[in-house]
């Protein structure tokens, strides 16, 4: 809608109204931000290199940050949301993971960050994160069931994980390969296979912030 507002304003001011850039950002942690990498191979640079070689203008916003949990990103979605910002890939809660935090105080920081792109019109991918098993089935449950469903609640655009691209059927060795030493971070290579597999849904994200 704020397009549409524009390229009105623009007509009537006498000018050709043009295709706006689309503002993407990209809120997250680690796996964001683009920890243990060279700028240039971190998450938003490989994408903003591969949305670009497919003709998309896109401006990608780096707004992840090392360390942080769902309640970190709700607490900074306010100020992340710009004016200028049209769309959202949110990919948070491996360290929420990491630290045991209740699924439900997890789903409460997501659904703070749905809303708050919602309020403000702003079209997000939801990116899922899958809790390992060793904190029992009960709280896998109900830690997977997160995503798809927030994402259905407020429509927006799902991607099941952040790490679908590494996958390696049959093949841990080759799996090891795509991550840093610590096994919890993917190396540039890693990278390149995430930005591969997520890239059609942030082109998804793209053009829906774009009839916006």
């Amino acid at each position: 809608m704020r397009k549409v507002l524009l390229a009105a304003v623009f007509t009537v001011c006498g000018f050709a109204a043009t295709a706006q850039q689309v503002v993407i950002a990209a809120l997250g942690d680690s796996l964001t931000q683009g920890y243990g990498l060279i700028e240039q191979e971190g998450f938003v640079p490989q994408m903003r290199a591969w949305l670009s070689e497919r003709g998309a203008d896109v401006r990608l916003i780096n707004a992840g940050v090392s360390g942080d949990t769902t309640a970190g990103g709700a607490a900074r979605v306010e100020w992340t949301l710009t004016p200028e910002v049209d769309g959202m890939i949110v990919a948070l809660g491996g360290n929420d993971v990491l630290r045991g935090i209740d699924p439900a105080v997890a789903r409460a920081n997501i659904d703070t960050i749905l809303q708050a792109a919602a309020d403000r019109d702003v079209e997000v991918l939801l990116v899922g994160m899958q809790a390992p098993g060793n904190y029992g089935p009960e709280y896998k449950a109900d830690f997977d069931a997160i995503y798809p469903e927030l994402a259905d609640e407020y429509g927006a655009l799902y991607a099941q994980s952040f790490f679908d691209g590494l996958a390696v059927e049959g093949d841990p060795a080759a799996a090891r390969e795509l991550m840093q030493p610590d096994g919890i971070h993917p190396n540039a290579q890693g990278v390149a296979r995430i930005v591969e597999a997520l890239g059609p849904q942030v082109l998804d994200l793209v053009s829906r912030a774009a009839d916006e």
